[in-house]
């Protein structure tokens, strides 16, 4: 035997400890470094926002001068400014709704109405999934929207919007319905309520979890799209944010650095609150439709 094997290393504590959590250690590493890639860049946008004109010259982090008129100069002397940021926040409201709304209704008539043919619908959602609808089908949007009188109308972006995330908004939400037996429907059913009353009151309490997930996902889609947007609408009145955010030109004047870094941060803003609050639910209901699905 060996003098090595007679006499074995000896840890302390804190070896003992950094051996035994190595894994988690691993984890966490991972998950901060890619918070730190996800996070640095929002941190720079927020820190070139404050900046004077002066600093945002220089290549310096941190600014000498903070300087939060920014955000009152683009919202009070860029013209279109507030316009866009209501067309926004009026497309992709509009389109929450309507894409909640229908993907609710189909979501409970093909779990607990079971019509005629629903296996051939559940199919066809599934495959649309496949194909870039966004990308092959833009001309065709054109044509129909030019055909309609909707081109350059922001009203107009709205029925596009919604066809966006349809798909995958039904099928989420047919997936969470599944989860509310059959019997606790049917039994309301017997207790003389009607399709519209057992869905409202029974129905709807049961899937919020996955309403969430629903609401998340098409206003961030619908709040950060950008295709459709800048195909479909010409003049800068009508179109929304994130197309005269691509448009604008960096460097001096009403588009200097930090201007444009205060719209970003006044753009992001309302995403990442509403995120916040409803993170639980959503990481909930996603895992629940991914399970059932």
């Amino acid at each position: 035997m060996t003098h090595e094997a007679a006499h074995p290393v000896a840890y302390t504590p804190q070896q003992t400890w950094f051996a035994r959590n190595r894994s988690l250690l691993i984890r966490h590493g991972v998950i901060w470094f890619f918070m730190l890639i996800i996070l640095a860049p929002l941190a720079w946008v927020l820190l070139l926002s404050v900046k004077s004109l002066p600093d945002s010259m220089r290549g310096q982090l941190w600014p000498r001068k903070f300087d939060f008129t920014h955000y009152g100069y683009v919202l009070g002397k860029i013209e279109t400014l507030p316009q866009n940021l209501f067309n926004s926040i009026y497309v992709t409201g509009a389109t929450v709704i309507i894409t909640t709304l229908c993907a609710v209704l189909a979501g409970y008539a093909l779990v607990h109405l079971r019509p005629f043919g629903r296996a051939v619908i559940f199919t066809a959602l599934l495959l649309s999934l496949y194909f870039p609808t966004r990308v092959v089908a833009i001309i065709s949007i054109y044509e129909l929207q030019d055909s309609l009188g909707l081109i350059n109308s922001t009203t107009g972006l709205i029925l596009p919007y919604v066809t966006l995330n349809l798909a995958i908004s039904v099928l989420i939400m047919r997936a969470v319905f599944q989860l509310v037996p059959h019997e606790v429907i049917e039994s309301a059913r017997l207790d003389g309520a009607g399709v519209w009353k057992t869905l409202w009151f029974i129905g709807l309490p049961l899937v919020r979890n996955g309403l969430v997930v629903v609401l998340i996902v098409n206003f961030v889609t619908a709040w950060g799209e950008f295709l459709l947007g800048s195909t479909l609408t010409n003049d800068q009145e009508a179109r929304t944010m994130p197309v005269v955010l691509a448009a604008a030109q960096g460097g001096m004047g009403q588009w200097a650095w930090p201007r444009i870094a205060a719209v970003y941060v006044i753009v992001v803003t309302p995403g990442l609150i509403a995120f916040a609050f409803a993170q639980k639910l959503f990481f909930k209901g996603l895992a629940e439709g991914v399970v059932k699905g």
